[in-house]
C-alpha cells in the first residue's frame, strides 16, 4: 500500500473523524490520483493550477456542489495535514451548498407509517428515529446498556463528531422496546442486531424497510431516517419546545448548523416529552 496513504488514514484516525468521513477522504484523494494517472504519494508533485483544474472537472461532469466540496476538504486535509502543506488549495473557494427545506411528516403520516412495517425490528428503528431524533447510524448501533428506563434517556454515545448526549426516552417507544426484547431477545451488545454475528442492524437495510413502508401507505413524500429526524425536530417545536433545547437533543455542534449550540443537561433531557407520546392524543392534534 501507497505508504503516503497509509499515512492519511492514520492521520484522519488522530484527528478522530468519523468512520464516514475517513471512507470519502480517502476515496476522495485515490480519485484525484487516479484522475492523474499517479499514485498517492506522487499528488505532492502536482501544482495547485493542476488541483484547479482537477475540481473544474468535478464540475463539468455535472457533479453536485456536495461531492465538490466534499473533494476540497479531503484535498485540503491531505495538504494541510498529511504532507503538512497547509497553503496549499487555500485560495479556492468552498462551493456552495444549497440547503433545500425538507419535507416534513405528519403526526398522522408517521403513525401510518408505523403501522406499514411489518418486522418488529425495523419498526421498532425506525420508531426510535422518529422519537428520540437520532442519527440513522446512531440508532443502528445502540446497546442495551444505552437505555436507561430508570431516568427515562438514551444515552447517545460516539455521535456525529465523536459526541456523547442524551435524548428523551419515550415511554411508547420504551413500551415498543420492550415488546421488541420479549420477542427476540438479541444476543450481544447491540439493540439491533444484524445478519453477521456480533454486528449491528445496518443502514442500507432500515433504508430499504423504510422505503417498501412508504410505498406500501401510498405516502408521496421522499422519507428518509433523517426526514424522521427532521420532523422530530420540527413537531417538538410545534409543541412548544425551546429552539434551544433542540439542537441540543439533536447533537448539532457545528456553528454552521447551530450558531449558539446549547448542552442540555441529562434531568432537563429526560424532562422534555417526546413527539412519539403526543401522536393520537389531544395534545398531538397540533402535529397534524
Amino acid at each position: 500500500m501507497d505508504r503516503i496513504y497509509h499515512r492519511l488514514e492514520e492521520d484522519i484516525k488522530l484527528r478522530g473523524l468519523s468512520d464516514g468521513t475517513c471512507y470519502h477522504y480517502l476515496r476522495q484523494v485515490q480519485l484525484c490520483a487516479d484522475y492523474f494517472g499517479c499514485s498517492v504519494s506522487h499528488l505532492a508533485d502536482l501544482s495547485d493550477e493542476d488541483l484547479r483544474h482537477y475540481l473544474l472537472h468535478y464540475l463539468h461532469l455535472g457533479t453536485g456542489p456536495a461531492h465538490r466540496k466534499m473533494a476540497l476538504a479531503a484535498l485540503r486535509f491531505f495538504f494541510g495535514t498529511t504532507l503538512r502543506q497547509p497553503h496549499r488549495l487555500q485560495s479556492l473557494p468552498w462551493p456552495k451548498v444549497p440547503r433545500p427545506l425538507p419535507q416534513i411528516l405528519s403526526g398522522t403520516e408517521v403513525l401510518s407509517l408505523f403501522e406499514a412495517i411489518s418486522s418488529l425490528p425495523y419498526r421498532t428503528v425506525v420508531m426510535t428515529l422518529y422519537a428520540s431524533g437520532l442519527r440513522i447510524r446512531e440508532a443502528c448501533s445502540l446497546q442495551v446498556g444505552q437505555i436507561d428506563s430508570k431516568r427515562m434517556l438514551i444515552h447517545v454515545q460516539r455521535g456525529k463528531g465523536n459526541r456523547d448526549r442524551y435524548v428523551m426516552l419515550s415511554e411508547r417507544l420504551l413500551h415498543a422496546l420492550r415488546l421488541y426484547w420479549k420477542q427476540h431477545r438479541p444476543p450481544g451488545p447491540f439493540l439491533f442486531p444484524g445478519h453477521s454475528p456480533g454486528l449491528p442492524i445496518t443502514p442500507g437495510s432500515v433504508r430499504r424497510a423504510l422505503h417498501c413502508a412508504v410505498s406500501h401507505c401510498g405516502l408521496h413524500k421522499r422519507v428518509t431516517p433523517h426526514i424522521l429526524r427532521h420532523s422530530f425536530a420540527t413537531h417538538l417545536l410545534e409543541s412548544g419546545t425551546d429552539l434551544r433545547v433542540i439542537q441540543a437533543l439533536l447533537g448539532h455542534g457545528s456553528i454552521r448548523t447551530t450558531v449558539h449550540y446549547t448542552q442540555v443537561s441529562p434531568l432537563f433531557a429526560a424532562r422534555q416529552t417526546s413527539p412519539l407520546d403526543l401522536l393520537g392524543t389531544p395534545a398531538g392534534r397540533v402535529l397534524g
